[in-house]
């Protein structure tokens, strides 16, 4: 099973969402739920383009909430780098190219 953490960006990102979107008390553990998937399938979510690397993203537990990772295979360790609003312009998801 693959270890996940956190990068200290992304939880002040979503410590600053739950005030400015005003998600419920259990905004923390939701996450952590949308999480667990990526402990056993890793590579689960969508690729982004090239210009991204090896970034990944996933959808939860909000469907405009955007958790954003990379995937360290060799260590066997997920690495989530940003949350992000997927309805903002700025939003990963925004800057990719359509195909």
């Amino acid at each position: 099973m693959a270890h996940v953490e956190l990068s200290l960006a992304a939880i002040e990102r979503l410590d600053r969402m739950i005030v400015t979107h005003s998600l419920p008390m259990d905004a923390r553990e939701r996450v952590q739920r949308s999480l667990r998937k990526l402990e056993r399938f890793p590579s689960i979510g969508r690729q982004l383009d090239e210009r991204w690397g090896s970034l990944r993203f996933i959808v939860g537990p909000w469907r405009w909430l955007l958790i954003v990772y990379v995937y360290e295979e060799s260590a066997d360790r997920v690495l989530v780098v940003a949350i992000q609003d997927a309805r903002s312009s700025s939003a990963v998801t925004n800057l990719i190219a359509p195909r």
